[in-house]
């Protein structure tokens, strides 16, 4: 069963499976400060829960718990309290906290839909030089979800992001390289960064040979915005 219509919760449309509740429906915007936004996820969390007793419930938080800039934010304390809810009411859960995930489609405002976008309309691009992110692959989010099902990881909180992060003037540079192109960018000393520990992913990383940051990023272009 899937909850959501957005780009995590469409991985698994052709995967479905009756004994788990794929929870990927809720506030993404890390900047939301409506309380009705917030409650909305709330009420629909605990209202799955008591109607799928029965079933394995996973859900998809966000590694922005991690983010010093936004600690005590309401959207960071949401989301612990989401955590909390389906820890404390669910026999069987797992909550991942994903990173910035990037694949067909989604928010149009999610990192790389806004730098390819801005590309393509040849603007300046604000360049926070101090910045970093961590990318990682939806269709790795897909199957890094279902190795942890299989491998019956659950009632654990589980980071699903990429083993290491991306300035993002690196990420800036890989594009350049890839499309053959110079960018119009305005480098500005600002921003912030935060670590990732990846301890029960980083296997599948290494096993699928995705370890080297130039390639990894350049699969994804490859993949989403060739």
């Amino acid at each position: 069963m899937i909850v959501g219509r957005g780009l995590l919760a469409s991985l698994f449309l052709e995967n479905d499976r009756e004994d788990i509740i794929f929870f990927a429906s809720g506030v993404s915007n890390s900047l939301e400060i409506r309380e009705e936004e917030f409650l909305r996820e709330e009420n629909l969390i605990r209202k799955t829960i008591d109607e799928n007793q029965d079933k394995t419930f996973i859900y998809f938080s966000t590694c922005s718990i991690y983010d010093s800039s936004k600690t005590g934010s309401d959207y960071v304390l949401h989301k612990l309290k989401m955590e909390q809810i389906v820890k404390h009411s669910c026999d069987k859960y797992l909550i991942l906290r994903v990173s910035n995930a990037v694949g067909k489609g989604g928010n149009p405002n999610l990192l790389m839909n806004y730098l390819i976008r801005s590309i393509i309309n040849k603007e300046t691009i604000d360049v926070h030089t101090k910045a970093t992110r961590n990318l990682v692959d939806a269709e790795d989010i897909r199957n890094i979800t279902f190795q942890l099902l299989d491998k019956s990881e659950f009632n654990k909180i589980i980071n699903l992001a990429y083993i290491k992060n991306y300035a993002i003037i690196e990420i800036l540079e890989i594009i350049e390289r890839f499309y053959n192109i110079k960018l119009n960018l305005n480098l500005i000393k600002r921003g912030s960064g935060y670590d990732i520990n990846v301890p029960d992913v980083e296997y599948y990383f290494k096993k699928n040979g995705l370890t080297d940051k130039e390639s990894y990023l350049c699969r994804i272009l490859e993949k989403y915005y060739a």
